[in-house]
């Protein structure tokens, strides 16, 4: 019985010693909290950390808030006590790992700190290439996870600057820039499949609830910072990947490499993206791949290289190949868009625009696609009308295609407005209208067009 009673007076003990323990956790979590919310972060920073200190594994809150204290304190610190709280932070994220791991993907943590490290790194005093190793580390480590707009430019960048400084082979910059740039991709089809379970088609007004408009607004905004990337990433490489120096490239290691289908892919991808797909070198990659690993991108090149022959027939079977081999509907949609491009480039508006309209079947977000329509109606204004007035008609139509692009896709919304307005501007103006007497009539636009506008209602 005594000892029953013993083990009763202990188990109590340690509950109200517990309760105790928890109400001042909790206490010191209400207090920086509201300190943090408030901004006043100097005020936050000491019951935070000796929450952080007492009970590391409380409340993940520790980390979030945390965050955001020592920021401050970096911000606004100068010389070693700056330092102090830059690698205090970098610590914070290990204990963030180490006590909430399902709450800390380890490639972003480590991403983040080696941005942190970049961002700081004279007051750090570390290299370039100590930084690049720890973004490798994060790439190498856990890829799912960086995925940081910021994180993976700088990364690009670093790799770069140690190729100019003589620290990485040109070899090594390409495989970077390829690894980088599927990441990206990857990135921009995962927000653009989400992008289109909400989108039916650009003629339909699309009607969301305030969470989807959330959701739509922050896939968007990804998707302006990965479009963003890929350009910035291609104007940092600059005329380091040209053709003078990818074709000596590719065709030193060639022999050594005609067996890996990875790099024959990204070789043949990078030639052609460059503009060296008239080289000999570009046929041959494309050959070899086709035989080693046949596929849609190497049937659509196959094509291209028939059209530069003057072969437009068989050319148009290899296109057809390609879309037959690609059962993934985002990338179905880029075949299909390089098709068209391809026509339109050889002045065939008519079969140009019936791969863009396939292209916007598999992908109903590629506002790119309602642009290149509508740059060709505006091109052909003049050979598609019976007088001027009916030439200018065509206009509407073009900025009516510009203005599909601006409600499918956010990242061209601005850059379609302002095209959709500057077709409207070259069609007939109001006066023009009156004049005329032509208001509510229904115009056919021949030649390939072949379709009705509408004169609009004063």
């Amino acid at each position: 019985m005594k000892k029953l009673f013993a083990i009763l007076l202990v188990c109590v003990t340690s509950f109200n010693a517990f309760s105790q323990a928890n109400e001042q956790d909790i206490n010191a979590l209400s207090i920086f909290s509201e300190y943090v919310k408030a901004k006043n972060y100097d005020a936050a920073f000491q019951p935070w950390m000796e929450l952080r200190e007492r009970s590391p594994k409380f409340n993940s809150a520790i980390y979030v808030y945390g965050e955001r204290i020592l920021k401050h304190k970096i911000k606004n610190s100068s010389a070693d006590e700056k330092v102090t709280f830059i690698n205090d932070l970098l610590k914070l994220w290990q204990e963030k790992r180490e006590n909430f791991p399902s709450k800390t993907p380890l490639g972003d943590i480590l991403a983040k700190s080696a941005q942190l490290e970049y961002d700081y790194k004279k007051e750090l005093g570390v290299s370039n290439l100590d930084i690049y190793t720890s973004f490798e580390k994060a790439y190498d480590q856990d890829l799912n996870s960086f995925n940081n707009p910021k994180n993976l430019y700088t990364y690009f960048q670093l790799a770069v600057k140690l190729y100019d400084n003589k620290e990485k082979t040109a070899s090594e910059l390409f495989t970077k820039y390829d690894e980088i740039s599927e990441k990206v991709e990857n990135e921009i089809k995962n927000y653009t499949n989400k992008v289109n379970k909400f989108i039916d088609s650009a003629d339909q007004e699309i009607t969301l609830s305030a969470k989807d408009q959330r959701r739509m607004k922050s896939y968007n905004s990804f998707l302006k910072a990965y479009d963003q990337i890929s350009k910035g990433m291609e104007k940092a490489l600059g005329d380091r990947g040209n053709c003078d120096n990818l074709i000596p490239l590719y065709q030193n290691s060639f022999d050594a490499n005609q067996n890996d289908a990875k790099w024959l892919d990204r070789a043949m991808n990078r030639l052609f993206n460059k503009d060296c797909s008239q080289s000999e070198l570009f046929v041959k990659i494309v050959q070899q791949k086709n035989i080693l690993e046949p596929s849609a991108t190497t049937a659509y090149y196959l094509g291209t290289i028939k059209d530069k022959e003057g072969n437009s027939s068989e050319a148009l079977q290899y296109y057809n190949q390609a879309i037959d081999l690609e059962s993934d509907s985002y990338e179905k949609a880029k075949i299909l868009f390089k098709i068209a491009t391809s026509f339109r480039k050889n002045g065939s508006f008519s079969r140009a625009r019936s791969y863009y309209t396939q292209a916007l079947s598999f992908n109903p977000s590629m506002g790119r696609a309602y642009l290149a329509i509508a740059k060709m109606y505006s091109d052909s204004a003049k050979n598609c009308g019976t007088d001027n007035f009916s030439q200018r008609a065509v206009y509407w139509l073009a900025s009516k295609e510009a203005m599909k692009a601006s409600r499918v896709d956010g990242t061209l919304k601005k850059a379609a407005i302002k095209s959709s307005n500057n077709y409207e501007a070259k069609a007939p103006q109001k006066s023009e209208i009156f004049s005329s007497g032509r208001e509510g009539e229904i115009i056919k636009i021949s030649c390939w067009i072949n379709k009705s506008v509408k004169v609009p209602s004063l």
